[in-house]
C-alpha cells in the first residue's frame, strides 16, 4: 500500500492533545498531517515561570518538526485554519486547501473575558509565549518607572500587581510574582522602599482551588499569606481601565497591572463547527468524541464538552486532552476497521499546584500532600513532562540557580513598551 492510498488523518492543533494524537498514529497504516499556526509545542503549565523570569521562552517550547522527524507517516504544516467544510471533508488554511478522511480537532482554548470589553482591552493574559514575555517586560518596566517616580500614590499604583483567578494558574502566578518582587527585585533596587509593593489575588468565589479538598485550599491560603500575597475572596472584577480595578461590590484598587487567568473558552474555530455547543463555546461531542452528524470528525481537549458520571463537565486541563488523544486514536482505528467505537472514560490523575519555593499542594488519588514533599513532586513531574533533554536540563539548572542563590538570571526587558491603543481588542 502506497502512502497516497492510506487514509489521510488531519490533526488541527499541536498542543498536548494534538501532538499526542499525532505520535500515537506512528504505527498505524495512515498518513498524518498536523497543522498549527505556531511551529512549536508549548508547555503551558510553565508560562507563569516565563512571566516571572524563572525560565526563558525557549525552554518550555519545542519545535514540532523535531518531535515528528523520525515518524515516517507524519508531516507538519505551518498554517492557520480559517474555515471548515465538513460536508466535503476539507479545510481552508492560510497555506491552501487540505482534504482529509478523518479529522481530529485539538485547537485548544482562548482567554474568556465573558464579554467584558474593558478587561479585553487592558488586562494582561497568560496563554501564549508572547503573553508571558509581555507580563515579564511589563513588571520589570514598572519597577524602573516607579524607582524614579516622586509621587507616592502613582508609585503605589505602579507597584500594585493584581492577579484575577484562584485556580492553579492564578495561585502559581501570584506566588511566583511575590517571590520575584520580595526575593529578587528587592536586591536589584537597593535603597528603593518596596514596602508598598503588593500582590493581590482576586477570586470571585469563596475559596481557592475549587477542585482541591478543603484542607488543601486552606493550606494554599496560608502559604500565599506567608509569601506576602493578599488574597481577596468573593471579589469578582467588574471593570478595568488600565489604572483602576473596580470590583462588583464597589471596592476599587488603583493598579497598573491586572493579570487575567480566570476564564477560558474554546478557540474561535469551534464556532464554525455545525454542532451544539456549551456556554463557553465547547463542542458537545458524542461519548466517542465524534461530532454529531460527522462520524469522521473528532474533537478533543479544551474544545470538547463531555460530562463525567456525576454530570459535571470535564475540566479544560492537559490530562483530559492527553487521555482523549489516546482514546480518539483508538476510535479512529476502530472506525477505519469497521469496529464499534468505545465511549470515553476519564481517569482523574489528581491535581497539583505550586505556591513558590518549597510550597505546593497535591491531590493524588487518596493522598493529600502539602508543603515541601508536594513541591518536590511538582518539580519532578513538570521536568519529566517537558519535551527535549536540553529543555529539561535548562529548566533544572535555572530552578537550581534560583533555589540556592535566590536569583533569576532572566530579568530582561526584551520588547519596546506597548501603547494601550495597540493592544488588540478580544471579547
Amino acid at each position: 500500500m502506497t502512502a497516497s492510498s492510506l487514509p489521510h488523518v488531519v490533526i488541527v492543533g499541536a498542543g498536548f492533545g494534538g501532538l499526542r494524537a499525532a505520535r500515537r498514529f506512528s504505527r498505524l497504516p495512515v498518513q498524518v498531517t498536523l497543522i498549527d499556526r505556531q511551529n512549536y509545542h508549548l508547555f503551558q503549565p510553565l508560562l507563569y515561570q516565563v512571566a516571572t523570569a524563572g525560565v526563558s521562552a525557549g525552554e518550555i517550547a519545542y519545535p514540532v518538526r523535531a518531535v515528528l522527524r523520525r515518524q515516517r507517516n507524519a508531516r507538519f504544516l505551518l498554517a492557520e485554519v480559517t474555515d471548515l467544510d465538513l460536508s466535503n471533508r476539507r479545510l481552508l488554511t492560510t497555506a491552501g486547501e487540505v482534504r482529509y478522511d478523518v479529522l481530529i480537532l485539538a485547537m485548544g482554548g482562548q482567554t474568556n473575558f465573558f464579554g467584558n470589553a474593558t478587561l479585553a482591552r487592558h488586562a494582561l493574559t497568560l496563554k501564549t509565549l508572547q503573553d508571558a514575555e509581555r507580563i515579564r517586560d511589563h513588571v520589570l518596566r514598572l519597577f524602573e518607572h516607579a524607582s524614579r517616580e516622586s509621587n507616592v500614590e502613582k508609585r503605589r499604583a505602579m507597584l500594585t500587581f493584581a492577579v484575577a483567578g484562584g485556580g492553579p494558574s492564578g495561585v502559581e502566578m501570584a506566588g511566583a510574582l511575590s517571590e520575584l518582587i520580595h526575593g529578587v527585585l528587592k536586591r536589584d533596587f537597593p535603597g528603593f522602599d518596596l514596602s508598598i509593593a503588593r500582590v493581590i489575588l482576586l477570586e470571585a468565589a469563596d475559596r481557592l482551588l475549587p477542585a482541591m479538598p478543603p484542607a488543601l485550599q486552606q493550606a494554599t491560603l496560608q502559604a500565599l499569606h506567608a509569601k506576602g500575597v493578599e488574597v481577596w475572596l468573593n471579589a469578582p472584577v467588574e471593570s478595568y481601565d488600565g489604572t483602576l480595578i473596580r470590583l462588583k461590590d464597589g471596592r476599587q484598587i488603583p493598579s497598573r497591572t491586572l493579570i487575567w487567568v480566570t476564564g477560558i473558552r474554546a478557540a474561535g474555530l469551534a464556532e464554525r463547527i455545525p454542532a451544539p455547543r456549551a456556554s463557553n463555546g465547547r463542542i458537545r461531542v458524542q461519548p466517542t468524541l465524534q461530532v454529531p452528524g460527522y462520524p469522521e470528525v473528532f474533537v478533543i481537549g479544551d474544545a470538547a464538552y463531555l460530562e463525567d458520571e456525576h454530570g459535571n463537565p470535564l475540566p479544560m486541563v492537559a490530562p483530559v486532552a492527553l487521555q482523549q488523544a489516546d482514546w480518539a486514536v483508538a476510535n479512529v482505528q476502530c472506525l477505519l476497521e469497521g469496529k464499534p467505537l468505545l465511549p470515553f472514560r476519564y481517569r482523574d490523575p489528581g491535581m497539583m499546584a505550586t505556591i513558590g519555593r518549597n510550597q505546593a499542594v497535591a491531590r493524588l488519588g487518596r493522598f493529600r500532600l502539602r508543603g515541601f514533599l508536594a513541591w518536590l513532586m511538582w518539580v519532578v513531574v513538570h521536568i519529566f513532562q517537558l519535551i527535549g533533554f536540553r529543555n529539561r536540563l535548562a529548566v533544572m539548572l535555572n530552578w537550581a540557580w534560583d533555589y540556592f542563590l535566590y536569583d533569576r538570571a532572566l530579568r530582561l526587558i526584551e520588547h519596546p513598551e506597548e501603547k494601550p491603543e495597540e493592544r488588540q481588542l478580544l471579547v
